[in-house]
């Protein structure tokens, strides 16, 4: 992933929550063919690892080698930026439309899981993380046991190693303050909720000039 250094996310521990608050990435893998494919996945980061399940009955599960080399793209918020939000470009009509965004690329390798034991504590992990802080949480043992077992088997785990971890806020970093601000409350004025979300992204990143 291109990554200019103003717009580099470099604390692990907003990285995580990136990850985190998206709940979900797109593995990306290479079949046979040499051709790309990917699936979207609920994912958990959970130490050195991201840990994942898709349906046995999609195909690309089974073109994933032992350690096979894999890419999860994890999406935050984003949005359109107007270029009529920059006060500078009242002063040289010098601007144009750009899209900001924040994203998480984690690449290492991949490896399926089809053993129940593995799955059971995979899908335990994901509920147990989705579930926190609910009134009325839902927990993998309120299914009877044997409709829990026959939704195991109808799935496969994924669990990639992670070797390199890329992050990226592009969120006017490059700008001045005031066209900093300016977006931010373009963001705002939008009454969109991914639109406000990238805006309160934008809220904790200092300018560059």
């Amino acid at each position: 992933m291109y990554v200019p250094v103003f717009n580099a996310l470099d604390d692990a521990e907003q990285v995580r929550a990136l990850v985190a608050s998206a709940g979900s990435a797109e593995l990306v893998t290479v079949g046979p063919d040499g051709y790309p494919t990917s699936t979207l996945l609920p994912v958990v980061w959970d130490g050195d690892r991201l840990v994942m399940h898709m349906a046995r009955a999609n195909p690309q599960w089974r073109t994933i080698g032992d350690d096979a080399p894999a890419l999860a793209v994890v999406t935050g918020p984003q949005a359109y930026v107007s270029a009529s939000w920059y006060p500078s470009k009242a002063e040289h009509g010098r601007m144009v439309p750009t899209w900001n965004y924040s994203a998480v690329h984690l690449t290492g390798r991949a490896r399926v899981r089809t053993d129940a034991a593995w799955l059971r504590e995979a899908v335990t992990l994901l509920t147990d993380r989705n579930e926190a802080g609910r009134a009325d949480r839902w927990h993998v043992a309120d299914a009877p046991e044997g409709f829990v077992e026959k939704q195991l088997r109808a799935i496969v785990g994924i669990e990639l190693t992670i070797e390199r971890v890329e992050a990226k806020d592009k969120l006017s970093q490059n700008r001045s303050a005031a066209d900093h601000a300016g977006v931010v409350a373009g963001l705002e004025a939008e009454g969109d909720p991914r639109a406000a979300a990238v805006a309160q992204a934008m809220r904790r990143t200092s300018t560059v000039r």
